[in-house]
C-alpha cells in the first residue's frame, strides 16, 4: 500500500512540467534554510537588546517593505516571467542573512529585517504563480500538497540539527544563533544557482498585456468575493506575523523553554503537512476547499488553547504537533486564491494579495507588542483565536466555494 502511493506520487511529479518540479526543489531548500532561523529570529533580535514592544517595531518597519513593492511583484512578473522574479526574491534572501550575520545589536536588524520580509513577500507572492501557470486545476490543491509535503519534510531536520549548532557556539543568544545567518547565506547562494541554471519560463507572454492599474480594476470587478477574500487574506496573515513574532519569545520567557524546546515544537508542528497534506489535499479537490479550512482552523485554534495552558513539555509538544494544521488551512486557502482568478491575472491577483499580507505584516506585530508590554502576552495568543474565529466565519458566511 505504502509503495502504491509512494509509486502514484513519483508518477504524478513525472508528468508535470520542468519549471513546476525545478521550483519544487527550490522550495524544499528554501524551507531548510528559513526554518534553520525562523523559529530563533525573535529571540536573537531580543538578545541583542529589544524590548518586546521594540520587537514588534522592528517586524512592523520590516513589513513595510514587502506592502509597498509586493503589489508590483507579480505584474512584473506577468511582464517579465517568473524566472527572473524568483532570481530577484532569492538574491533578496541572501543580502538579508548576511546583514543578520552582520548584526552586533537589534536596530542593525531593522534593515535585515525589512529585507527578510521584503524577500518573504516576494516570494510569497512568485511561488504560487508557478502552480498556477503550470498545473491543472483539478489536480491543482493536490499537487500543492505534495509539493508542500515534500518540501516540509527538510524543516523536520531544520530546527533541531540548528538547536545542535546554537548549544556548540553558547547557548541561546546573539552568538549562539549567528552562525545560523552563515549557512543560511551560503544555501540562498547556491539556491540562486540552482535556479539560474534550470529554471526557464515555458509558457508563451500574452500579446495582450493589461497594464497594472487596468489589471487591478479588471480583478476588483469580479464580484464581492474578490474583496472579502482578500480580508480573510489579512485575517490569515496577522495570525502568521503574531505567532511568527511572539511565539519563540512566548515559549523562551514565559514557559521557560530552551533552544531544544523551541526546535523540537517546530520540528513537531511539521508533522502534519508532511503526513496529511496528500490525504487533505484529496479531500479538498474532493468535498471541497471550506470543509478542509473548516477543519484545520479548529484544530489549530486548540493547539494556541494548549499553548496557553501548558504547565509542562509535553502540553508545549502537542500544541506544537496540532499547530501544524495552520499550515495545511494555509495551502488550502491558496488554492482558493488561484481558483478566483484567470491565470493571465494571477500575477497581479497575488500581487494585491501580498499587499494585505504587507499592511497585517506591519499592523500585527506592533499591536502584539502593545498587548504582550501593557496587558500581557496571554492576551497576544487570545488575540490569535479571536482571529481565527473571524475568519471561519467569514468563509462560511461570505466566500463560494471555488471547487470546480
Amino acid at each position: 500500500m505504502q509503495g502504491n502511493v509512494i509509486q502514484r506520487g513519483i508518477s504524478f511529479i513525472k508528468r508535470q512540467k520542468k519549471p513546476f518540479k525545478v521550483n519544487m526543489v527550490r522550495a524544499s531548500a528554501q524551507s531548510f534554510l528559513l526554518y534553520l532561523t525562523k523559529q530563533y529570529q525573535s529571540i536573537y533580535i531580543r538578545s541583542l537588546g529589544a524590548s518586546p514592544f521594540q520587537l514588534g517595531i522592528v517586524n512592523s518597519i520590516g513589513g513595510i517593505a514587502g506592502t509597498i513593492v509586493t503589489p508590483f511583484i507579480g505584474w512584473l512578473a506577468d511582464k517579465h516571467g517568473i524566472r527572473k522574479m524568483l532570481l530577484l526574491g532569492t538574491s533578496l534572501m541572501t543580502l538579508s542573512a548576511l546583514f543578520f550575520t552582520a548584526a552586533y545589536d537589534w536596530i542593525m536588524t531593522i534593515p535585515a529585517t525589512f529585507i527578510f520580509l521584503l524577500a518573504t513577500q516576494w516570494l510569497m507572492t512568485i511561488c504560487p504563480m508557478v502552480c498556477g501557470s503550470y498545473l491543472k486545476n483539478e489536480e491543482r490543491a493536490t499537487a500543492k500538497q505534495l509539493c508542500d509535503t515534500l518540501s516540509a519534510i527538510p524543516t523536520i531536520a531544520a530546527p533541531m540539527v540548528a538547536a545542535t549548532i546554537i548549544t556548540r557556539f553558547g547557548g541561546l543568544n546573539s552568538e549562539g544563533i549567528r552562525p545560523l545567518y552563515s549557512l543560511q547565506t551560503i544555501g540562498f547562494l547556491l539556491t540562486f544557482f540552482w535556479v539560474y541554471t534550470l529554471y526557464f519560463d515555458s509558457l508563451k507572454k500574452r500579446k495582450e498585456e493589461h497594464s497594472f492599474v487596468g489589471g487591478v480594476k479588471e480583478i476588483f470587478s469580479r464580484g464581492a468575493a474578490v474583496k472579502r477574500w482578500l480580508f480573510y487574506i489579512f485575517l490569515s496573515s496577522s495570525t502568521t506575523y503574531l505567532s511568527w513574532t511572539y511565539l519563540p519569545v512566548f515559549i523562551t520567557e514565559v514557559k521557560h523553554g530552551d533552544e531544544f524546546v523551541v526546535g523540537s515544537i517546530t520540528t513537531l508542528s511539521m508533522i502534519p503537512p508532511v503526513t496529511l497534506a496528500l490525504v487533505l489535499g484529496r479531500l479538498a479537490d474532493t468535498f471541497g476547499r471550506k470543509k478542509v479550512i473548516y477543519l484545520t482552523n479548529l484544530i489549530y485554534c486548540i493547539s494556541i488553547i494548549l499553548l496557553i495552558q501548558a504547565q509542562n513539555i509535553t502540553m508545549l509538544l502537542i500544541s506544537g504537533v496540532l499547530q501544524g494544521f495552520f499550515m495545511l488551512s494555509a495551502v488550502t486557502q491558496d488554492a482558493v486564491s488561484q481558483e478566483l482568478m484567470p491565470v493571465y491575472l494571477l500575477g497581479r491577483w497575488y500581487g494585491i494579495i501580498s499587499l494585505f499580507r504587507g499592511i497585517a505584516s506591519i499592523a500585527a506585530p506592533v499591536v502584539g507588542g502593545f498587548i504582550w508590554s501593557i496587558i500581557g502576552p496571554n492576551y497576544v495568543f487570545l488575540l490569535i483565536i479571536l482571529i481565527e474565529a473571524s475568519k471561519t466565519i467569514l468563509i462560511w458566511l461570505a466566500i463560494p466555494e471555488t471547487l470546480r
